[in-house]
């Protein structure tokens, strides 16, 4: 497999700075304080082993998305779904080079103008794997962003690796039904592999979100690894 070609310079971040939310909201609730103070900490964890996996030969796992694959709001930066997985697909013989390229805060719009540049410069290998889960930041950034979801969505599937597994939206704003309904076609026509959260997701987030009431906690990132393991278990076999 051939290992990068140029020199490895992305740092997990979007170049954004927090939201006026989060900064307000941090300096009165101490949740949301603790739960942002992992965001550089977690980004720059990624970045040291992204640098260390890709010399590593063998099948890799290309991780697109927001703070959600970052781990944020978990008790370590692999204590996610992310980290969760991968140690799950070790422990069954399937061994993966995990690239994350998640940046706190992307939108799907830094998944395509960021991430994705970035992964094709990794020269992908057709074996290797590639997820994408994003959205709810534009969701909850504002009318503007909410509205040209779809159309992101739309373009995203299109330029996403064949293969890919896809997470759909579970919010029940109508911008996140039209962006799932991209989902839905894509994997109907076999061009990416759907992760439908809302079937395979949490039922409840009850005792399973961190103290900033919005990121998983240990017991939340638990179940959404629950639900992509057998998804990408299975894209592995098949591969």
């Amino acid at each position: 497999m051939l290992l990068p070609v140029a020199p490895y310079t992305y740092d997990n971040r979007t170049g954004r700075g927090p939201g006026r939310a989060v900064r307000v909201l941090s300096t009165v609730l101490p949740g949301v304080a603790r739960v942002w103070s992992q965001v550089e900490p977690y980004a720059d964890s990624w970045r040291a082993h992204n640098v260390a996996a890709l010399q590593r030969p063998g099948r890799r796992w290309f991780v697109l998305g927001d703070s959600l694959s970052q781990g944020v709001g978990a008790s370590a930066f692999d204590a996610g779904w992310v980290g969760l997985v991968g140690r799950r697909l070790a422990d069954g013989g399937r061994e993966l080079s995990i690239i994350n390229l998640s940046a706190t805060g992307a939108r799907a719009r830094d998944v395509l103008d960021q991430q994705i540049p970035i992964l094709h410069s990794l020269s992908p290998h057709p074996d290797d794997l590639c997820s994408v889960m994003v959205g709810s930041n534009d969701l909850f950034g504002g009318r503007t962003l909410r509205d040209q979801l779809p159309d992101a969505y739309e373009e995203l599937m299109v330029r996403v690796p064949v293969g890919s597994v896809v997470a759909t939206l579970t919010q029940p704003a109508d911008a996140a039904q039209r962006a799932n309904a991209h989902v839905e076609r894509a994997s109907a026509s076999g061009h990416i592999v759907m992760e439908d959260l809302r079937v395979t997701g949490p039922s409840s987030w009850r005792g399973r979100l961190a103290s900033d009431s919005f990121h998983p906690n240990d017991a939340g990132y638990a179940a959404l690894a629950d639900a992509f393991a057998p998804t990408l278990d299975g894209v592995f076999a098949r591969s």
